[in-house]
């Protein structure tokens, strides 16, 4: 592994040793990219490729070419200004791990948990496939904030593979329609800041959730399963702030830059999985959403006039080849996006009950999701039994509303997943799909594993089934219905 020190900056702060290997204090697997291109499928494409590790500290950008992508880790340790020496208004804290977006509400946590809890503040900031955009000019709003440092950590592939698969294996879907896009990414990324935490020695961990929706408790609850010992602090529930111009306020007078970016009327969550809109007038279920709304998919109205045909490759209940190409988790479900969006594929829109008690309505876009779960299960009609069936179906109900409820962790849904794995390790094969102005039609399967028998469903003769059986098969079987007629009608 590589090893990349710094011994030296013409700062105030005490000289860095940095070392990128299994017991490293920063480690990162594959961490952000910095590209040219804007297009959000291409990002989520090459992104899928890279390995291996970089830092960039302070100024000296150090980089570390992987497969000719330029990848890094940001720490801006150019000025420590936490307070070190006493206590905050709120008590004391060493070191702080923030979730960081970049965005005005976590720009005025960094200067509000110094003044507060007298710490030092690591921002970590995930991607989990939102867009290059999201990403750009991190280090620099971070170091203007107040933090010390900053880790970028690049979680698509692991996203894909440890989160999405198992939900897509399992099967679930909450209250009938939601894909569980933010629901997902949420463990992934808290799970990444206890890591974090123990490699920059933090005492505590952050989040800029607001104490009415579910994120707050996602994260929460993957911060006490995995490491019980990190204080929680959760600004939205303390401060005083109420509202955006609370918050300029507050960025002013700590001289902190508020974001010039355009505030988006709506509320997103964006991951390599799906798109979640808020807000606005969607805020009245009656209201139907703005067509220039969407952004993942266009209209079902205005996509091509012509079908397009497409074979889903599946090993063991997980997709793994799209027309016989074998692909990484990552790279498949981003070129599904572009190939469902160009089709309008998964939209849903929805009134949903949040875990925190109120309602609440979204509009989702899931283009490529849609697609594997529609393959998926329809692989299940050849490889499963009814009993199977049934028994996967009623489960995948708790195994989403756990994982919705922010449960990641907890030994239920992990026995779930160990049941669903070995339910579905004959679910091999592939999946034919159409896809037309927003519909996916399935038109073909195929399994080796395949339970079902051409010899015994057609209506020629048959040796294995004997039609005449079937007369004694229904007697018996409605021997209970029967017995109760017999009983009404006193014979």
């Amino acid at each position: 592994m590589a090893e990349i020190s710094a011994t030296s900056f013409p700062s105030s702060s005490s000289a860095l040793a940095l070392r990128s290997s299994f017991n490293a204090s920063i480690r990162c697997q594959n961490v952000a990219c910095l590209r040219t291109t804007s297009s959000f499928q291409e990002l989520s494409v090459r992104r899928s490729q890279l390995v291996g590790n970089a830092l960039a500290i302070g100024h000296v950008p150090v980089t570390r070419g992987c497969k000719n992508q330029a990848i890094r880790a940001v720490l801006s340790g150019e000025e420590q200004t936490a307070d070190s020496k006493g206590a905050g208004l709120r008590g004391k804290l060493k070191k702080v791990v923030l979730a960081y977006s970049g965005g005005l509400d976590t720009s005025v946590i960094v200067p509000w948990l110094k003044e507060n809890y007298g710490c030092e503040v690591v921002c970590f900031t995930a991607d989990v496939g939102q867009g290059i955009k999201e990403l750009d000019g991190l280090e620099q709003k971070a170091k203007a904030s107040g933090a010390s440092q900053l880790v970028v950590k690049d979680l698509t592939e692991e996203f894909v593979k440890d989160y999405i698969f198992p939900c897509l294996r399992a099967g679930a879907i909450y209250e009938r329609k939601y894909l569980l896009g933010t629901s997902m990414a949420r463990p992934v990324i808290a799970k990444a800041m206890v890591d974090v935490a123990a490699e920059v020695g933090a005492d505590a961990v952050a989040h800029g959730c607001t104490g009415k929706g579910n994120d707050q408790v996602r994260f929460e609850l993957t911060f006490f399963s995995l490491n019980p010992e990190l204080k929680v602090v959760a600004p939205w529930r303390e401060w005083e702030i109420v509202g955006r111009e609370d918050a300029i306020e507050y960025a002013k007078k700590h001289n902190v830059p508020v974001p010039v970016t355009k505030k988006s009327i709506y509320s997103r969550d964006r991951n390599l999985w799906h798109l979640s809109h808020e807000g606005d007038i969607l805020e009245d279920p009656a209201n139907e959403p703005k067509k220039d709304m969407y952004m993942m998919s266009v209209d079902p109205e205005d996509a091509p006039d012509q079908p397009e045909y497409i074979e889903i490759g599946i090993e063991s209940g997980l997709p793994v080849a799209l027309n016989g190409k074998p692909l990484s988790p990552a790279t498949l479900l981003s070129e599904l996006n572009t190939i469902g969006g160009k089709h309008g594929i998964g939209r849903i829109d929805m009134v949903e009950n949040r875990l925190v008690g109120m309602k609440s309505r979204g509009v989702y876009e899931t283009p490529g999701g849609t697609i594997l779960f529609a393959a998926v299960q329809e692989l299940e009609s050849l490889t499963l039994d009814r009993e199977s069936i049934q028994v996967k179906d009623s489960l995948a109900l708790k195994y989403a509303e756990m994982v919705y409820a922010g449960r990641w962790f907890d030994p239920l849904k992990e026995s779930m997943d160990a049941f669903m794995e070995k339910l579905t390790e004959k679910t091999t094969g592939s999946v034919t799909l159409k896809l037309y102005k927003g519909s996916v039609s399935v038109t073909g399967r195929k399994s080796p594993n395949s339970l079902y028998r051409q010899d015994i469903s057609s209506f020629e003769g048959s040796e294995i089934y004997n039609q005449a059986d079937a007369a004694g098969f229904i007697r018996l079987y409605g021997l209970p219905m029967r017995v109760r007629a017999m009983l009404e009608k006193g014979i």
